[in-house]
């Protein structure tokens, strides 16, 4: 069994140095708030290349990921991705799973904000340790933890027996309330004040774990979240441009076509 979220031990030079006076940590969602897109869909990518997962399945995983960047998660497309890595999980071996993470981590480092890791290593850099929090595998989570030289991650734990994955939970699913109650066992286990700490995310559906802190912050907000945000006068950060790229090009595109239709009709 995987172990539960915790502090990792700091690489040289890396990592916060806690102070007496700093009970506080902070939070970073991972998928549109940490980076740009969905974790999940570039571990499908890597699920695809071994042979996990078909074409069709890695097509229809595509246009989700639009749509996420889009308009962010929904419950559920979010429990059609966690019973679907479930099923896939049952059977297969654990050293197999681990072998998919430098080509996840190669698809995910490049789509992270640099903003977003300026604000981390400034928590880290106040005492604070810095966690990603995410439904991504609890090993995954932490690798990418380490790469970033983060203190830790909140992930979801999948159960696994003599070398195998049982196709099981070994944990609540870190989703919503799940994540929520992952972070209260983490902040008991590790003595951070979660009144003292804070949260990121783009989510209505992180609202829980966003609750949980004294300073919650909202980062490429869905429309619930923003609005909910705006009401309780939390603070917003807005950099995902794929939306907006996406309206400017639909109204280049239709001012080409208005403009071609109109020399068609001076020519005619």
């Amino acid at each position: 069994m995987t172990e539960k979220p915790h502090i990792l031990e700091p690489p040289t030079g890396g990592g916060a140095i806690r102070r007496p006076e700093e009970r506080g940590a902070a939070f970073f969602d991972l998928d549109r708030t940490l980076m740009a897109g969905s974790s999940a869909y570039q571990f499908g990518r890597a699920a695809f290349k071994a042979g996990l997962i078909s074409r069709r399945r890695l097509a229809a995983d595509t246009w989700e990921n639009i749509r996420f960047r889009l308009r962010g998660s929904t419950d559920d497309a979010t429990v059609a991705i966690k019973d679907r890595i479930f099923a896939m999980l049952e059977g297969v071996r654990v050293r197999d799973m681990q072998r998919l993470a430098p080509d996840v981590l190669a698809r995910v480092l490049p789509r992270l904000y640099p903003r977003m890791l300026a604000i981390a290593y400034e928590h880290q850099d106040a005492g604070r340790p810095v966690f990603v929090c995410t439904a991504a595998s609890q090993e995954m989570a932490e690798l990418l933890a380490t790469v970033l030289t983060l203190d830790g991650a909140v992930g979801t734990v999948f159960e696994s027996r003599d070398g195998l994955y049982t196709g099981r939970g070994g944990g609540p699913f870190n989703y919503r309330e799940g994540k929520a109650e992952a972070i209260r066992d983490l902040a008991e286990r590790e003595d951070i004040d979660l009144a003292a700490s804070w949260a990121y995310s783009d989510s209505e559906s992180d609202l829980p774990m966003l609750r949980l802190v004294g300073h919650p912050v909202a980062v490429n907000p869905d429309a619930e979240l923003a609005k909910v945000a705006r009401e309780e006068g939390w603070e917003i950060l807005r950099f995902e441009r794929l939306g907006r790229r996406l309206r400017v090009a639909a109204a280049a595109a239709t001012a080409a076509g208005i403009g071609s239709v109109a020399l068609q009709r001076a020519r005619a």
